[in-house]
């Protein structure tokens, strides 16, 4: 283990000593004044452990089995991987992407960049521009205090380059800010320039200021509009003769690599194709794929357009939401204690998957469905002669990961038998 990977354990490892309290929600009362390491070694378990609902839950074997996949996967097609750290703020789980092969974190503001230093991350890529004097302020600080630390962001203006130059001159920063031209994936689309003589214009402005280095291109072809297959692998190629155009003008002399980086969760497999393709370079290219809602999937949104639908390779839906019936005011309609505070519902409602009611578990029915979600509560439609009753437990699949992880501080880690091996403590 090297210093930096030392560093990111000793830190995470420090987690253990959070004490538990009301600020975890889920979690047994019971524990309440135990460290984090004290309530894990006890080895609880879901069904007797005294954990109450609404409770998040990660699957262990899940969790395994997708890291292990996209390591297996980028190794495969000879790409580097920076994961999206915005999906979990979880700096143990971003400790394990390392250890699986990624060569960094991607962040996307200035408050995740500060949760991965804090954990020692040694590699963080920030996919946006990055112009707050207060932000550049504490990058500055610690390029300057750690030699090793690598870090790159976006710049997409010829305005934004002049703001991030004058903020590091202000701040004294001795080392450059490698930065990267965004380039955007079409009109409409999100940030980043829209033509090649604009990416031009930036990369003449980076190359130009002294606290830069310009080092590469990228983007998120999940912003293509419309997209399809032939649609971002069009994209993708504009990106990396965009690289070769620059590269051909001299625009990354000072650069010891050249950064070519995209990948969302739902197109890395076109991003593996066209990247197997980069021309030759006047240095030696690094092709960064940056996906990050793999590390749980989902039961839904990314369960339907994963790549691995089109490719060999699979993941598995890692979270479960258990919650209680509280209501059962009609033959037709229950309700569970678990609302917009607990469950994602921006790219669809839970859906009931099992049913532990005292006679034992079974399989929810396709008929019972979650048709609303109120701050504190899931509407279900029952039907008429299922026994579903009050102080029944229901797990619930879920849609959308980064919006899942945001509203839990603190996420028990369980084994397929229900013993709880971890905790997953989120920064948000």
């Amino acid at each position: 283990m090297d210093a930096a990977a030392a560093t990111v354990a000793e830190r995470v490892a420090a987690l253990r000593d959070e004490r538990i309290d009301h600020r975890f929600k889920g979690l047994p009362p019971d524990a309440d004044g135990l460290t984090v390491g004290e309530l894990t070694d006890q080895r609880r378990t879901l069904t007797d452990g005294g954990f109450s609902t609404p409770l998040l839950v990660l699957s262990a074997e899940a969790l395994d089995h997708n890291l292990a996949a996209l390591e297996r996967w980028t190794t495969d097609h000879g790409l580097a991987f920076a994961p999206h750290g915005k999906t979990s703020m979880a700096p143990r789980l971003f400790a394990r992407q390392l250890d699986h092969g990624a060569w960094g974190i991607t962040v996307a503001v200035p408050h995740q960049l500060r949760v991965a230093r804090a954990f020692g991350i040694p590699r963080v890529f920030l996919a946006n521009e990055l112009v707050d004097p207060a932000a550049l302020r504490h990058l500055a600080a610690e390029l300057d205090a750690d030699p090793g630390f690598t870090f790159v962001c976006y710049v997409d203006s010829p305005h934004g380059v002049a703001l991030m130059n004058t903020a590091l001159a202000a701040a004294g920063a001795r080392r450059p800010v490698d930065v990267v031209v965004e380039l955007g994936a079409g009109d409409g689309a999100r940030t980043g320039v829209r033509t090649e003589a604009e990416a031009a214009a930036v990369a003449s402005a980076a190359a130009a200021a002294p606290h830069l280095r310009l080092v590469g291109v990228a983007g998120y072809e999940g912003e293509v509009p419309s997209p399809d297959p032939d649609r971002v692998r069009a994209w993708l190629r504009r990106l990396t003769a965009l690289a070769a155009a620059l590269d051909a003008a001299g625009a990354f002399a000072d650069a010891e690599r050249i950064i070519v980086s995209a990948g969302g969760s739902a197109w890395f497999d076109a991003v593996a194709e066209v990247f197997a393709d980069l021309p030759a370079f006047s240095r030696p290219a690094l092709p960064l794929l940056r996906s990050g809602a793999y590390v749980t999937h989902d039961d839904q949104h990314y369960a339907r357009i994963t790549p691995f639908t089109r490719v060999p390779g699979h993941l598995e839906p890692a979270f479960r939401l258990w919650a209680q019936v509280v209501s059962r005011p009609s033959p037709t309609q229950a309700f569970l204690n678990a609302g917009k505070r607990d469950a994602p519902y921006d790219l669809g409602l839970p859906t009931p998957l099992t049913v532990r009611s005292p006679s034992g578990l079974r399989p929810a029915p396709s008929s019972l469905r979650v048709t609303g979600i109120s701050d504190q509560h899931l509407w279900l439609d029952v039907p008429p002669s299922d026994p579903l009753q009050v102080g029944d437990l229901v797990s619930l699949g879920l849609s959308h990961p980064c919006t899942t992880f945001d509203k839990w501080p603190l996420i028990p880690v369980a084994t397929t038998d229900g013993t709880v091996t971890e905790y997953v403590r989120t920064f948000f």
